[in-house]
């Protein structure tokens, strides 16, 4: 394991809290401006810490790097063990990109209690870095805790008309959820230690450990019976977090009633934690449950693309089609992760980054019409490109990226997913591709009555163009979508050792777990190696 720049995760994870407390005990609430000057500076720090990530990675293996091993509860076998592969490097770096655009994005939208907002921001940052920062289970169960607090209070106080139903609501099925996975970790715990001798199961015997990387190693020789039932409770905790169909009642809640910085991260980073944890925990460590449960997720996947395109294209109010549009997007994200080949798990990582890019973008620009109107019904605006050409020439193009259009970076993602799908079983590609026209359809009809036609409601005649501190909270993320959709191939390298390592632990399942139509290798490799036995056949 690389240790060198250990220190780099420590300072990305911890630098938010120390400026959160900064905040807390030395800058007087009513002085706006240091505070919000202060968590501007700290978020900015916070991204410029993690760039060096971007270069120094190595990509040349599947060992996690930028190390960090300490001792924290050695009698149960819990350590402070911080780590990252190239999966987790790019989600880090999303995520603190994401975090100063929260901050910066909030300077004019927050007027009340603005001390204690830009503490749960940072707070909330903390959360997010730790949970892709940490190799240990306990660890990691910490910081995925510790997120729900910050977002509670950013929902709640500081959200719309319903906030504390939709805080509330946002909580308890997150904590449900978290419980579930509590239970699958410490049933892992237990097999590896010998300990489940006292409900009458077998154990292997070994050295208490809640260390993710040592649990890669036993995974091969958990029963499947056991794996299933850890995967069930893994599944409904990701599951609710990504959210996966049906666990998806909460989001459209939180979304409509959190601020925008709020809608930003949850949109952005949070729900990205569910499909994370799938790639990191449930896949690696329990490949007979999971090839078992491939049928019924890639199902329940296909619906989510599907019911989410529909019910976004019936909504009035943009902020609600946004978030609908999240619960269709996800559902690819799914889908190719659980067709389990290289093309669908690119895709699907990928996409995870495409969908923090276009829909946090489209969030914000949501949010700044509201600033200006306080009103985000569609049927509220119209011809408003003749007053805010700028906005409307962002709004296109993360539009245009969040349907796929190619050179976007939406088109690669979904094309790895639909490669990935169709080498699977071909019907799956064939579903998810409705799911890309339909949200083509509601995207563009959304768009079309906004910007295009008469400009005949006098409230928006006087509505002001993007000032320069907005157009730089949309300037990155576009230069981003550009970037993907030009040029992926420096993502898709960081993420390789990761999916390999995926792949290669999927590839222990027993045989009887097995499925027809599981690929375990790329549909390139898999056509060579078809041409190769045809030759040798003909020879």
């Amino acid at each position: 394991m690389e240790t060198q720049y250990a220190y780099l995760l420590n300072l990305i994870c911890f630098v938010p809290l120390v400026g959160a407390l900064f905040i807390v005990f030395f800058l007087d609430k009513e002085n706006s401006r240091a505070i919000k000057m202060t968590a501007t500076v700290v978020a900015g720090l916070d991204f410029v810490l993690s760039l060096p990530l971007w270069f120094l990675y190595k990509t040349d293996g599947a060992e996690f790097q930028f190390v960090t091993k300490l001792d924290w509860i050695p009698s149960v076998g819990v350590q402070y063990f911080f780590g990252v592969d190239g999966f987790s490097v790019l989600l880090i770096l999303l995520t603190t990109l994401l975090g100063l655009i929260a901050v910066y994005s909030s300077f004019t939208a927050i007027a009340h209690r603005e001390k204690e907002y830009y503490v749960f921001l940072l707070l909330l940052q903390v959360g997010m870095l730790g949970v892709f920062c940490s190799l240990d289970f306990i660890l990691f169960y910490v910081f995925w805790e510790v997120m729900l607090v910050p977002m509670y209070f950013l929902i709640g106080v500081w959200g719309g008309p319903r906030k504390l139903y939709a805080a509330i609501k946002f909580f308890l099925f997150t904590l449900v959820g978290s419980v579930l996975m509590l239970i699958g970790i410490l049933a892992l715990y237990f097999y590896n230690s010998d300990g489940m001798a006292a409900i009458g199961l077998p154990g292997l015997g070994n050295a208490p450990t809640f260390s993710i990387p040592s649990l890669y190693e036993i995974a091969p020789q958990v029963p499947p019976e056991l794996q299933f039932w850890i995967f069930l409770a893994f599944f409904v905790g990701f599951a609710i977090k990504v959210p996966m169909f049906p666990f998806h009642t909460w989001l459209p809640d939180a979304h409509v009633e959190a601020p925008t910085a709020g809608s930003v991260i949850l949109a952005g980073v949070l729900l990205k934690m569910g499909t994370y944890g799938f790639i990191r925990l449930s896949l690696p460590l329990l490949p007979d449950a999971t090839i078992k449960a491939v049928g019924w997720i890639g199902w329940l996947s296909i619906v989510a693309i599907i019911y989410g395109a529909l019910v976004a294209m019936a909504q009035k109010d943009m902020k609600k089609l946004v978030a609908y549009s999240s619960v269709s997007h996800m559902g690819f994200i799914t889908l190719g992760m659980f067709a389990l080949n290289e093309a669908g798990l690119r895709g699907s990582i990928l996409q995870m980054l495409n969908h923090g890019i276009s829909t946090g973008a489209l969030f914000l620009l949501v949010g700044l019409i509201y600033e200006r109107r306080h009103n985000r019904m569609i049927s509220e605006y119209g011809g408003i490109a003749k007053v805010m050409p700028i906005y409307a020439m962002f709004f296109l193009v993360i539009t245009l990226s969040s349907i796929g259009l190619p050179t976007l970076n939406g088109f690669i993602g979904e094309f790895l997913i639909l490669i990935g799908a169709f080498a699977h079983k071909w019907w799956w590609a064939l579903f998810a591709t409705s799911g890309i026209v339909l949200g083509a359809g509601y995207m563009l009809w959304m768009y079309q009555r906004v910007f295009f036609g008469e400009l005949s409601n006098e409230k928006n005649k006087g509505l002001k163009d993007l000032n320069l501190r907005e157009q730089w909270t949309i300037i990155p993320l576009i230069i981003l979508a550009f970037w993907i959709g030009l040029y992926p191939k420096p993502f898709l390298d960081r993420m390789a050792p990761t999916v390999d390592r995926v792949m290669e632990r999927v590839a222990t399942a027993r045989p009887e777990a097995a499925l027809p139509m599981v690929v375990h290798v790329s549909a390139v490799d898999q056509h060579e190696e078809h041409d190769e036995a045809a030759t040798e056949h003909g020879e």
